[in-house]
C-alpha cells in the first residue's frame, strides 16, 4: 500500500469517527516521516534473524535438551507451552520428535556463547 492510499485510509477512518483528530495527526505524521526502504535493507527481517542468532538452548529451564527453555526465552511464551506444542506435533502428524532434536543438535549452549 503506498502512503497516499494509506493517508486516504486514516482520512476515511477519521470521517468514520474511529480516529480522533490528534490521532489522525499523530499517525499521518508518522507515514509523513517514514522513510522510504532502501534497496539492500533488510527491514523486519533483520529482526528475525537477530532473534534467531540470539536462540540458544536453556541451560536453567530443561527437562531434556533446553531447547523449549530457550524457545520460551526467545519468543516470551512459557517454556510448557512449547513442550506441549512439541508433544501434539509428534502425535498429530509424528514430525515434532525429529524437529526437537535437530534443534538440540544445532542449536547452541547458552553457556558456550561467552566462550
Amino acid at each position: 500500500m503506498s502512503v497516499s492510499e494509506e493517508i486516504k485510509r486514516l482520512h476515511e477512518l477519521h470521517q468514520a469517527g474511529a480516529l480522533s483528530d490528534t490521532e489522525f495527526a499523530q499517525a499521518k505524521a508518522r507515514l509523513l516521516d517514514k522513510e522510504p526502504a532502501r534497496i539492500g535493507d533488510s527491514g523486519a527481517g533483520s529482526d528475525i534473524s537477530q532473534d534467531l542468532n540470539r536462540f540458544r538452548r536453556s541451560q536453567r529451564d530443561r527437562v531434556l535438551g533446553g531447547v523449549c527453555g530457550g524457545l520460551g526465552v526467545s519468543t516470551g511464551m512459557e517454556s510448557w507451552i512449547w513442550r506441549l506444542v512439541f508433544v501434539l506435533f509428534t502425535l498429530s502428524f509424528g514430525f515434532g520428535l525429529l524437529i526437537y532434536l535437530l534443534l538440540w543438535i544445532f542449536v547452541p549452549d547458552e553457556e558456550l556463547i561467552g566462550n
